[in-house]
This record gives C-alpha cells, sequence and structure tokens, in this order.
C-alpha cells in the first residue's frame, strides 16, 4: 500500500504561516523590548527629575543657612540695621554641590529693563506695614480702591465694627472678620474688594519684572504690580541698642539721657548749644548759662546740682522734627540718629526704610505727592554717600515741598534702619532640572535672625526670566 505523500503546494503554505506567525512574534518580542526601553527611559528621565528635584530643595535650605549666616555675621560685627550688600556671585547661580541657586530681588534706586531680573535680598522696611499704616497711606497704594482700603482698616481693627464686617458672614462657606492684625499679607485674599488685580496686577509671578507670558496692560513694557509688592507685617525696630541699653525717650524728652547722648558724641560744648535750641538746658555743660541756680528753658530754676538737667517739658513726634530744630548737621546727626525712639515699648513697629523704599511707597508717604516721592528717589541716586541718617530727607525736600515735609515732620514713619529681610530663593537641580521657589522672611529685631515665615512659590512658574531660561536650556542641550 502506498503513502499518500503532502502535496507541495500544502508544503509550502504551512511553512509560509510559520513564518509569518515566527515574524509576528518576533514583532511583537520588539515592539514589547522597545516598550520597556522606552518606558525604562521615561522612568529615568522622571528619576533624574526627582533626584535633580531634590538636589534644588537641599539648594534652597542651604540658600537659608547661607543668608542666615550673613545675617549674624553682620550682628556680630555690629552693622546690624543695614541692608547687606550681596555681590554677583553671591545671590546668583551660587552653587551648592550639582545645584545652584538665585536670591530675587528688587533695586528701588536703579529700575532694570523689561525681564531683566534683580538679584539680592529685600527690605521688608522698604514697604508699607499693613497693620499700622493710616488709611490715606493705604489709599494711594496702587490699584488700591476705597472699598478695600476701608476692609482693610476694618480687618486690622480688635472692636469688630465697620461698614464690611458683615460682609464675611454672608459669604459661601461664612466666616468672620479677623478683627485683629495682619499675620502675613497674605491675608489680604480674604479681604472685602481683593481680586487678583489689585493684589498682584501684572507682575503674576511676582518677581519684579514683566514676563512674556504676563499681560502688560498699559503697553509700558515694565511690570506694574499690586499691592503685595508693597506691603508687609514686619517692619520693626527694637528700642535697645546692640549693648543692650535702653534708646533715648524724645517724645517726651528724657533729658538726662539725651544730654548723655550728646556730650558722648558731640561733646559738652556742642552738647550744650544743641540741648539749648532743643528748649533743654544743663547744668555744668559750658554755653548753657546753666550753672548752679540758672533759669531754666520754661523759666524754672536748676536743682541746683552741678551736672543736674532741667528742662521745661519738650516733646518731637519723629526724630527727623529733633533734627530740623536742633541746628545739628546731618554728619552730626548720624552719630546719635539710631539712638533715638519716640515711645517706650519694646519696639517701633512699621516704619519705612526711605533708603530703600520704592517709589509707590514713598508716595504713600507723602499723601500722594508724586513729585517730591520722585524727587526723594532721584536725591538718593544722586547722592549715595549721604544717606546715613533720614536727615537726608530734609536736604532733599528742603523748602520747595514744605508740606510734604510737615507730614514727615509730625510722624514717626521713617527710618534708613532695616531688622527684617525677605529672601525670594530660586533653585535649580542638576543640568537646570528640578525648579524649585521658597520665600522666606528674616528677623533680627531680636539680636539673631529667625525665620519668621515661609512660603513655597513654586506653583508661580519660572521666575529667572526668559534669558536665564534660555541660557539654562542651553546648558542642558549642549554635551
Amino acid at each position: 500500500m502506498k503513502s499518500q505523500r503532502p502535496e507541495r503546494g500544502t508544503t509550502r503554505n504551512e511553512t509560509g504561516s510559520v513564518l509569518i506567525i515566527v515574524l509576528w512574534i518576533a514583532f511583537g518580542l520588539v515592539s514589547l523590548a522597545l516598550y520597556f526601553a522606552d518606558s525604562m527611559n521615561f522612568e529615568f528621565r522622571a528619576a533624574e527629575n526627582r533626584v535633580a528635584a531634590q538636589a534644588a530643595d537641599q539648594a534652597i535650605d542651604g540658600a537659608a543657612r547661607y543668608v542666615n549666616y550673613i545675617l549674624d555675621t553682620q550682628i556680630q560685627n555690629g552693622s546690624n540695621g543695614c541692608l547687606p550688600i550681596l555681590l554677583e556671585n553671591q545671590c546668583s547661580a551660587v552653587p551648592v554641590g550639582d545645584a545652584h541657586f538665585w536670591l530675587i530681588g528688587r533695586d528701588t534706586n536703579n529700575v532694570t529693563g523689561p525681564g531683566t531680573v534683580c538679584f539680592g535680598l529685600v527690605d521688608e522696611a522698604s514697604k508699607l506695614n499693613v497693620n499700622y499704616a493710616p488709611s490715606n497711606a493705604l489709599l494711594w497704594l496702587p490699584r488700591m480702591t476705597l472699598d478695600m482700603t476701608q476692609a482693610i482698616l476694618d480687618w486690622r481693627s480688635t472692636n469688630a465694627t465697620g461698614p464690611t464686617v458683615m460682609f464675611y458672614q454672608m459669604q459661601q462657606p461664612p466666616y468672620q472678620c479677623k478683627s485683629d492684625p495682619f499675620e502675613t499679607v497674605d491675608e489680604l485674599r480674604l479681604v472685602y474688594g481683593a481680586n487678583m488685580d489689585i493684589l498682584v496686577g501684572e507682575d503674576v509671578n511676582r518677581n519684579g519684572v514683566l514676563d512674556p507670558n504676563e499681560n502688560d496692560d498699559n503697553q509700558n513694557q515694565m511690570a506694574d504690580p499690586g499691592i503685595l509688592e508693597y506691603l508687609t507685617v514686619y517692619s520693626r525696630e527694637p528700642n535697645t541698642n546692640a549693648d543692650g541699653s535702653t534708646k533715648v525717650l524724645i517724645n517726651p524728652v528724657n533729658a538726662n539721657a539725651l544730654t548723655g547722648l550728646l556730650t558722648t558724641n558731640l561733646g559738652s560744648a556742642r552738647a550744650a548749644q544743641i540741648l539749648l535750641r532743643l528748649g533743654v538746658t544743663s547744668a555744668g555743660l559750658p554755653g548753657t548759662g546753666g550753672a548752679s541756680g540758672g533759669r531754666t528753658a520754661g523759666g524754672g530754676r536748676s536743682t541746683g546740682s552741678s551736672n543736674a538737667v532741667v528742662a521745661a517739658t519738650v516733646s518731637f513726634p519723629s526724630p527727623l522734627a529733633l533734627y530740623q530744630r536742633s541746628g545739628m548737621t546731618s554728619t552730626e546727626f548720624a552719630e546719635i540718629a539710631t539712638n533715638l525712639s519716640t515711645t517706650s515699648a519694646a519696639f517701633t513697629e512699621g516704619r519705612v526704610n526711605v533708603n530703600t523704599a520704592a517709589l509707590p511707597v514713598l508716595t504713600c508717604l507723602l499723601n500722594g505727592d508724586t513729585a517730591a516721592a520722585q524727587q526723594l528717589v532721584t536725591y538718593r541716586q544722586d547722592n549715595p554717600a549721604n544717606l546715613a541718617s533720614i536727615a537726608w530727607v530734609q536736604d532733599a525736600l528742603g523748602q520747595t515741598y514744605a508740606m510734604d515735609m510737615s507730614l514727615l515732620l509730625t510722624n514717626d514713619c521713617i527710618t534708613t534702619q532695616t531688622y527684617q529681610y525677605s529672601a525670594d530663593i530660586v533653585a535649580l537641580g542638576p543640568h537646570g532640572r528640578g525648579y524649585r521657589r521658597v520665600r522666606f522672611v528674616f528677623d533680627t529685631s531680636k539680636g539673631t535672625p529667625q525665620i519668621v515665615y515661609r512660603q513655597d512659590l513654586t506653583h508661580l512658574g519660572w521666575a529667572l526670566g526668559k534669558p536665564m531660561r534660555d541660557k539654562w536650556l542651553m546648558a542642558r542641550t549642549t554635551p
């Protein structure tokens, strides 16, 4: 019996089918291999980004410690109260391992061009203190409204009265008007009348410059920020000197302490002349006519002691008022200016540093007089060596702006000292990845730097400007 042999065509079909199956299996295996390779590549990049983010976080913490060290060193050197001047390599692209950090700052004397970010620390005393600024100062802030000004006053007032107090109970969900001082400026988001246009204006990411993705409403190619740029809750000065001694009270005048301060710094003869101009006389100082039994400035008689200080009741509402009446030179006043206080409280709250305040803040202090505020900015730009004390304000405004000078004389609202600083820290990890941004506020008013506020601003997006972004993108792609 003959065996049946398969037809040749059938064998070819089966061979072709096997080949197709093998090819499909090979194609599937290759696809799986490519898929897993691609997945591993994505996972590798994700892991690299996580590592970069961790490195950036460490750079943020390192930058905070670095700023703390700078401030602590400043205190140890006896120069507390001055804004630290940082070189570019100390606040821009500072390396921390493979990561880098930047301190985003503000230059209120030399405004940078569009998109150009400034670097350094920010002076919190260059801003209005939202807890102490009067309504006629708050009202002149850019984009501020009358309704929100009133709402701020109601929110911080402790008597729980005011036209906006009931508004909050009608919201969904309802909440209470705080009726207590602001703890952070971000509380302004809760205040009646607040919106993002008023709060941040054109500077959505709050870096001080107009970025390509931000709207330039008035087409001036500059970022016009909202009120958050110009407000703080942290500005205060201690009423003790570096050695722990109490500052000299001038409202009313502590005659003994003022005499000692003037004598120590300017000599007894010059002290006597100044005391006479101030309406304070001191027996035993040459030039006062205050020998034992002499008359006081108020027409009374001295106590008979050769060193006793006698005076009529004399008060000065501000150190600037004392300076104007004293006849001192600006150099002489600079010797004693930081030792004067108008309050016996532990701290003087809410003064504005006229050396660093931006034009809008100065305008607020002068009830909207932009010309006088611009004069102050121009003077400090042209005379950087004459800013040792607030005496320069009188030289800048002179008789031309007499009404503005009157405002500053009658209100203890200006200073040249700073004890609170904000560090807006941006960090990038290795290869320009892992972007992070955190804002810190440091307070040195108690003698040692303390972090009193920390806020993560990473969600606001890139804050180093387009030129820096292009630079780091190029560095990332360059082998």
